[in-house]
């Protein structure tokens, strides 16, 4: 900030000149706004800041492992299982590795700069820092996409395990009206939207009591997960892997395109940067260690699944793992007791990817990018009751009215793009403040090689410049339709951000063109 501190918001006037007038201000060209960075050293001090309140730092390292592994365990495997077995067949496994070391190359760009700069908007926040605001936008918007269409993607599977639940109880199901959506033999699904409204109220009630609600459940699904292992491990069939990848590299490749977006937990545990006790050297454990437990239960689930299961019989089962362990034991017993860990583990999900989606808004808003309604904050609870209310209303309704299938795919698209962005963030952060104090960096940082003009660069860069291209590749994966949908969605997005944030930007304050911003984002650190 080269001993001038900028001026934060566009509603405070610069020093007046002598004659007690603003001071005239050069024009700000248009590609100049666009591309303006706010700085690191602001973005960790804003931390926590919010419109009459601060969000409060009460999150331990445990407890945001567990927000990773809530937003992640049970996503892929209790309701998308059935969408991708019949495009890869019993090499699904492979589809859960292909999708997790993507998501482990990214999680290493994740880890660093979570650990460099620990706040709420995760990727969206580090390309702010470092590709520029018109970046930053976009990477919000996929983020908006990410989250709000797999809280609603999930939610609508958790309606499939909830009439699995009561029907083996007491007996009675939802009507097919009430229990699906629409396309799917429904009219409005009511559990999809009672589970985010449900979560609403966990969420109001404080992060620290949202974490130990999610800390339960998290052990109650593990607890389930392990248990179908036990069970179905004695229906394995040797045949049922055979043929093992039916319809080639090509379904191999589409089902881990879709099941990628299983693996956003990580991304949601890095949202919670402002409300974290010792960010800097817990984020980083955090999602390494959840993205590790995740990939390893998801390939011991889905291995034991298709040998249990012939894989054609996937077809169209959104509680597939219930029907299993029914299967096998030839008693509703087990298939209850399943359903009902379910229940609970999708629950975790949205609770915490709900978690994800608030703080995301909020540090738009505190930008000035969105309304400022999301970053206001209860100074009794310290959290945004606004923000949350309006995510949730927003979420409940989309979960109770689009296809399963249609929202999966959506959410991945959304997830890689935004990763994709987050490793190149890594890169220029790491060419433009080498010097930065970083608590965590991916492997080989330590290792420099030299380039032309005497540039030398982390031999680590190796791994985000891997986890672009995996990304591209499954995006490249997905159905045209989905890209579609996409573009639509960036095209909205680019005319809310011209009508609206680019105007009303904080950045827009004292220089206006933000290359103050810029130069402070270029100065080495100190200390």
């Amino acid at each position: 900030m080269n001993g001038a501190t900028p001026v934060l918001d566009q509603d405070t006037a610069p020093p007046a000149a002598g004659n007690g007038k603003r001071p005239p201000q050069p024009p700000a060209g248009t590609g100049s706004r666009l591309m303006r960075r706010k700085p690191v050293e602001r973005l960790v001090a804003e931390g926590g800041q919010g419109e009459g309140g601060t969000l409060r730092r009460s999150l331990g390292m445990w407890q945001l492992t567990m927000i990773s592994i809530g937003a992640t365990l049970g996503t892929g495997i209790f309701v998308v299982l059935g969408t991708a077995v019949p495009d890869a067949g019993p090499a699904v496994v492979i589809s859960f590795v292909l999708a997790g070391l993507t998501a482990l190359f990214s999680a290493l760009s994740y880890a660093e700069l979570a650990g460099t700069i620990p706040v709420s908007g995760s990727s969206y926040s580090y390309s702010y820092a470092t590709l520029g605001e018109i970046v930053a936008w976009i990477c919000g918007w996929c983020l908006i996409l990410e989250y709000g269409v797999s809280v609603a993607a999930v939610a609508v599977g958790w309606g499939q395990y909830l009439n699995e639940l009561l029907d083996g109880t007491i007996g009675v199901t939802i009507p097919a009206s009430l229990a699906n959506p629409p396309g799917d033999g429904g009219i409005f699904n009511v559990p999809a939207l009672l589970v985010v409204l449900l979560c609403m109220a966990f969420l109001l009630g404080g992060a620290k009591e949202s974490a130990r609600a999610n800390a339960i459940m998290v052990g109650v699904k593990i607890a389930a997960l392990l248990l179908f292992c036990a069970v179905a491990f004695t229906g394995i069939k040797a045949g049922n892997y055979s043929p093992f990848m039916p319809l080639g590299l090509a379904g191999v490749s589409n089902a881990g395109a879709s099941l990628f977006f299983s693996y956003i937990g990580f991304d949601a545990a890095s949202t919670a940067g402002e409300e974290a006790k010792n960010p800097k050297k817990d984020l980083p454990k955090a999602i390494m260690l959840s993205l590790l437990i995740v990939t390893a239960l998801y390939v011991l689930v889905a291995a034991i699944a298709v040998g249990a299961l012939p894989w054609k019989q996937f077809e169209g089962s959104e509680a597939a793992l219930a029907g299993i362990m029914k299967d096998v034991t030839g008693q509703s017993f087990w298939a209850v007791l399943l359903a009902a860990g379910a229940v609970i583990a999708i629950a975790s999900v949205v609770l915490t990817v709900l978690y994800g989606q608030t703080r995301i808004l909020f540090a738009m808003a505190r930008d000035g990018l969105v309304p400022k309604t999301f970053a206001k904050v209860s100074p009794r609870k310290g959290v945004p009751v606004a923000n949350t209310i309006i995510t949730c209303a927003f979420c409940g309704v989309l979960a109770a009215a689009v296809p399963l299938a249609e929202l999966a795919d959506a959410t991945s698209i959304g997830t890689l793009f935004a990763f994709a962005l987050v490793n190149v963030a890594v890169i220029v952060l790491a060419v433009k403040r080498p010097d930065m104090k970083r608590s965590f960096t991916v492997p080989l940082s330590g290792v420099r090689v030299p380039l032309f003009g005497g540039l030398r660069v982390r031999l680590g860069m190796i791994f985000p410049v891997i986890g672009f291209g995996l990304c591209f590749y499954l995006m490249y994966k997905l159905p045209t339709v989905t890209w579609e949908v996409f573009g639509l969605w960036m095209a909205v997005g680019f005319v809310i951000y011209f009508a609206y944030g680019m105007r009303h930007s904080r950045l827009n304050g004292g220089t206006d063109d933000g290359s103050a911003e810029a130069d402070a984002s270029e100065a080495p650190a100190k200390g």
